[in-house]
């Protein structure tokens, strides 16, 4: 297990995500501040895929890089133009903790990001904050069906776990799920095996659609059947119209989730909008 070390610093237990647009967002915790998925383009710019594929962002992102608080690392999921782009390239240090799979560790050290750090599925990454820590643990992904996934870049999800130490051990403060752009598939049952308990699981939907209609993400039933499977207790939906390739939208996730009888667990966030995470009471119940 990797570890690293941020500045001393007091830290709260109040959880937070801002939504910034697409996979982005802006996660705090116990003093932590973590980026996912950094995309900032702008409206009208075109974020590259891969083997001459495109696509245009419909959006403004909520922030541009040089309005982001002081970061203790980014969580990547996979190397796409919509998650790792140009402007996050230029903008972000250089020496920052990035945790992502292996691929796109390759990538960025090629790129100049020196703090890039790559996980098998299962691996974990640790940083250290004061008394408290933040547990990554890289999960499963599949970013297309059967052996097309070999034609798009490996993809991970990632379970977040901040602690904070009470003078009685490390207690654990919030578990967040994020899914990274996955589909529905088998191997994601061993998420909910090994974590029976998941406090937030952030959703990358949207029913991601290439020319000749493969679909490369989940699309908003899918995404309603994992949260089944995995059983979060708040399921915060993103990734979802950002681009024209996205075809499943908020609607189709929100009716799904609404069929099944988890509607209250749904707390879609509009880009910028701050959401409050639930966090664990102090006490055993953390444990």
């Amino acid at each position: 297990m990797a570890t690293s070390s941020a500045p001393d610093l007091q830290p709260g237990t109040g959880a937070s995500l801002q939504f910034v647009g697409t996979a982005t967002t802006l996660l705090r915790c116990c003093g932590f501040t973590v980026l996912t998925d950094p995309n900032f383009l702008h409206q009208g710019q075109r974020a590259y895929l891969g083997y001459g594929l495109s696509s245009e962002r419909l959006t403004e992102p909520a922030l541009s890089v040089d309005q982001l608080p002081e970061l203790d690392a980014v969580v990547l999921s996979h190397a796409h133009g919509d998650h790792w782009d140009r402007e996050a390239r230029r903008g972000l240090d250089r020496d920052l903790p990035v945790i992502t799979t292996n691929h796109a560790r390759r990538r960025l050290r090629a790129q100049g990001f020196s703090g890039a750090v790559g996980l098998d599925t299962w691996e974990v990454h640790q940083l250290r904050r004061g008394s408290a820590t933040l547990t990554i643990t890289a999960l499963p992904g599949r970013h297309a069906p059967g052996p097309l996934r070999h034609l798009l870049p490996p993809v991970m999800g990632s379970m977040l776990e901040f602690r904070q130490d009470s003078g009685e051990g490390p207690e654990l403060v919030l578990r967040l799920y994020v899914t990274g752009d996955t589909l529905l598939f088998d191997g994601l049952g061993a998420i909910a095996a090994r974590w029976p308990s998941i406090d937030v699981g952030v959703l990358h939907l949207g029913g991601t659609t290439l020319p000749g209609g493969l679909v490369v993400t989940m699309t908003g039933e899918a995404g309603a059947d994992l949260v089944e499977l995995v059983r979060p207790g708040t399921a915060v939906p993103v990734h979802l119209d950002d681009y024209g390739v996205f075809r499943s939208g908020l609607a189709d996730f929100t009716a799904a989730m609404e069929r099944r009888g988890l509607g209250g667990r749904v707390s879609a966030v509009g880009r910028g909008e701050v959401l409050d995470l639930p966090v664990r009471p102090a006490g055993p119940a953390r444990r």
